[in-house]
């Protein structure tokens, strides 16, 4: 649906438009919300707190951007605020950053998600539908550890650089909207994305020349 249909079917009450719009945009507004507070649990709470924003102003929607942009919009307003009196009520050094799950190695095999070409991409494969191999067992083997291996090493990324790699190559987000929801400029958002990149990419060159020796 493009903007116009989605927004009236939200308008109309359709949960399942609304449940595929949150499942879609919530990665990337957390990692947004993330770059505004001092921990994951507040990231949650926000983006939270966004999605039940969007509900009660959605007959406020003009259409003057899109609606990503306007949802992502609300998402800043919120973070920033949020940061603010987090700042101002407990000390930031006291905080823990290590409260995000995805941290702790607990992923999910990528293959029990739908493909992009699915009508219905990354939501979960049907329950007891078997996953067919779409490669053989040792490339799919292969991918796997490759895939493990980039997360791993955007995870390490410096935290300027894995959110605009993350915003950018993960979640689809266009130049212009990272720079407008992370308030840097185009030549900032270049430099982040071009570094993060890479890195990414020597990552990489290392595992497959080792695949191949």
């Amino acid at each position: 649906m493009d903007d116009a249909q989605l927004v009236a079917a939200l308008r109309r009450g359709e949960e399942t438009a609304f449940a595929a719009l949150v499942d879609r945009w919530s990665p990337a507004m957390l990692r947004i919300a993330r770059t505004h507070v001092a921990t994951w649990s507040a990231a949650e709470d926000t983006v939270q707190d966004t999605w039940l924003a969007v509900i009660g102003g959605l007959d406020g929607f003009e259409g003057r951007s899109s609606l990503r942009t306007w949802v992502f919009t609300i998402l800043v307003n919120r973070a920033r605020t949020r940061g603010t009196r987090d700042r101002r009520t407990v000390p930031w050094s006291s905080l823990s950053d290590g409260d995000d799950p995805r941290e702790a190695g607990s992923w999910v095999d990528a293959a029990r998600f739908r493909g992009a070409d699915d009508p219905y991409p990354d939501h979960w494969t049907p329950s007891g539908k078997p996953v067919p191999w779409a490669e053989t067992p040792e490339g799919s083997a292969l991918s796997r550890e490759a895939m493990s291996v980039l997360e791993s090493a955007l995870a390490a990324l410096p935290e300027r650089q894995q959110t605009v790699v993350r915003l950018r190559d993960v979640h689809d987000l266009t130049s212009a909207e990272v720079c407008e929801l992370l308030d840097i400029s185009a030549e900032n958002q270049r430099v982040l994305l071009h570094r993060g990149r890479s890195r990414l990419r020597a990552v990489l060159e290392d595992l497959y020349r080792s695949e191949s020796a």
